[in-house]
């Protein structure tokens, strides 16, 4: 029998070639990504397809009216970048406006909370700079699935299900399109959007009207998208249409044409820290991502190397880490175009050696922000009672599935544990190609249960406004023209200066704490990708959330059903307010991998949908 692999178990292998990995949370969106590459494309064509394929077939996760922050890696080039889109606040977007409607919060649902869509140009930036291909090669794979249908899987039609009275009674434009027949679809059948396939080929039309290559016709598609008829409906639908939100009351969006027309996605320079023989790579602070480099700046001074990952003593230390840089997100982060954010402050060896002292043998059940002369605002918690459930995805990023006044913060949870909360999360994907090229995106937003159809587009509009404050003295206050501080938080590692991992997560607040776990696995405990994927996770859910009603649920830790009995109870014995879920219930990872000319990629079983694909 030794000739048996006695590898540990996985649930599918881990992907491993030569010429090329996709990585997504969508097996159809998967193939499309490899498929380009097949065809000749590289890292950057096959993101693109991806896409905008994940729009179409995960439309309760993501939608083009949402946002896509994107790290990639140019081998042409040598370096690593951001490309943002993630679109800013409305110019009638302020505080005042807010104020006078009668809010303290951004609502979590509606055109209220809508920001300038940013997924199209960012992915036509990324064509046009870094790909190859034409935009008919990245857009047809879209077009198709919406014009000829796709099955669905479960989740789908279990979020309509949950927004289903709400479609009938005041979102009508979103009944017409995901009541089919006037009924909730059956899971596994096949669905169409006519109305965004007539959108991408409309679009498709008027970029290769004008004749100029492939660039031309990208710049075409852009200014159709943001000064043409994609702008005109959206305007239109925001002047036009008053729509029930999460504050129980019907209002008109802010977002306008004008606002479309004058904003373009952007590249920027990551943010790193060391850890070790690797450079991790985050968005800038207009995310959280910098709250997995606080995380790991703390832990940098444990011996993590001799740990169980799924013991107490790695779980416990991981999850008081998160607890004192999820603190620091929320006192600090913001868009650094308008607020100064002491990123070096927060990743220095005197600041961090001082937080380091605050992890105990004890959970804390305090929220512990540092302080830096000059800089941040501290908030207060708002606690939120009972847990809402959590399905078989994962945690995400919550919109509300029916609309009801509530007086209180604690109630308003209560109401979503009772009618169930609508899980609006987020897709992933990561690329690498034969050159070395990789990317890394987390598009969100614009989710079905978010916000109504536009019915001339087939699309709704996010709701990412709602992680602003109403407090003009908060690094994260509502401004117009200011990008919101995102919880989307793609990742990238180079090991001894080389391009290495590109890995990510869906997850709302959740992102930023698995997507740390699934490095630490790889890094200490030397698992493979796939390995590292299938471990037991975990969350806290100690800090206030990011999204509408932004509570809190001080020293819970919500663990998998996987996790060993023993470490449970040593974790409550440690004060830590542990609530077990299901045995796959934590995190949708995927990740890709470049070492030497070796092409590695893994997906995560949760879910039943992500895949990874290479040779």
């Amino acid at each position: 029998m030794s000739h048996v692999n006695q590898s540990t178990f996985t649930t599918r292998p881990e992907i491993d070639g030569t010429f090329g990995v996709v990585a997504s949370t969508h097996w159809i969106a998967t193939a499309v990504g490899m498929g380009l590459l097949e065809r000749g494309g590289n890292a950057f064509d096959a993101a693109v397809a991806t896409a905008f394929t994940l729009q179409v077939v995960e439309p309760h996760l993501n939608g083009p009216g949402g946002d896509a922050p994107i790290i990639v890696y140019d081998a042409r080039k040598g370096r690593p970048e951001v490309i943002c889109g993630q679109g800013p606040a409305p110019a009638g977007a302020t505080i005042e406006h807010y104020h006078v409607l009668g809010l303290d919060l951004v609502p979590g649902t509606g055109l209220l909370a809508a920001c300038i869509p940013g997924p199209f140009d960012a992915f036509m930036l990324m064509l046009r700079d870094y790909g190859t291909m034409r935009l008919r090669d990245v857009l047809e794979p879209a077009i198709f699935y919406a014009r000829d249908g796709y099955p669905l899987v479960e989740r789908i039609p279990a979020t309509i299900a949950t927004v289903e009275e709400l479609f009938r009674e005041h979102w009508t434009s979103s009944a017409d399109l995901y009541l089919p027949g006037g009924r909730v679809p059956e899971p596994g059948s096949i669905f169409t959007n006519p109305r965004l396939a007539a959108t991408y080929k409309r679009i498709l039309a008027e970029a290769e009207s004008g004749g100029g290559g492939r660039e031309a016709e990208i710049e075409r598609a852009r200014k159709t998208w943001s000064q043409g008829f994609v702008a005109e409906a959206i305007d239109r639908f925001c002047r036009t249409e008053e729509v029930m939100d999460t504050s129980g009351r019907r209002h008109r969006g802010l977002l306008t044409g004008q606002d479309m027309a004058g904003w373009e996605a952007s590249v920027e320079a990551p943010i790193s820290y060391d850890y070790g023989r690797y450079t991790v790579l985050k968005c800038g602070p207009w995310t959280q991502g910098l709250t997995m480099l606080q995380q790991l700046a703390l832990l940098s001074r444990f011996d993590l190397d001799g740990f169980d990952p799924t013991g107490p003593d790695f779980i416990h230390l991981q999850v008081e880490a998160a607890k004192l840089a999820f603190a620091d997100r929320d006192t600090f982060y913001g868009d650094p175009a308008f607020v100064d954010v002491p990123v070096e402050q927060l990743l220095g060896k005197a600041y961090n050696d001082e937080r380091r002292k605050l992890i105990g043998d004890r959970a804390s059940l305090e929220l512990r922000p540092g302080t830096i002369a000059g800089y941040g605002k501290a908030i207060g918690a708002r606690e939120g009672g009972e847990r809402v459930a959590v399905g078989a995805t994962g945690a995400g990023e919550p919109t509300v599935g029916r609309i009801q006044r509530a007086t209180t913060p604690a109630d308003d949870a209560r109401r979503l544990e009772k009618q169930g909360a609508v899980r609006g999360d987020t897709v992933h994907f990561d690329i690498i190609d034969r050159w070395g090229n990789m990317v890394s995106g987390t598009p969100s937003g614009g989710w079905l249960q978010s916000s109504p159809v536009i019915p001339e587009l087939g699309f709704c509009l996010g709701t990412r406004a709602q992680m602003f404050w109403l407090d003009p003295e908060h690094p994260a206050s509502l401004r117009p023209g200011k990008r919101p501080r995102s919880t989307l938080s793609p990742t990238m590692a180079l090991r001894d200066g080389d391009p290495y991992l590109a890995w990510g997560s869906p997850g709302g607040d959740q992102q930023d704490q698995w997507i740390p776990q699934f490095f630490l696995r790889h890094v200490h405990a030397g698992m493979n990708l796939q390995e590292a994927i299938d471990a037991p996770a975990w969350h806290t859910e100690h800090f206030p959330s990011s999204f509408w009603p932004r509570t809190s649920r001080p020293g819970v830790v919500v663990v998998e059903g996987r996790v060993p009995k023993a470490t449970i109870d040593e974790l409550g014995r440690r004060g830590h307010i542990v609530e077990i879920g299901e045995d796959w219930s934590e995190g949708r990872l995927t990740a890709a991998s470049r070492d030497g000319v070796r092409r590695k990629a893994a997906a995560n079983p949760r879910g039943m949908q992500g895949y990874a694909a290479g040779r």
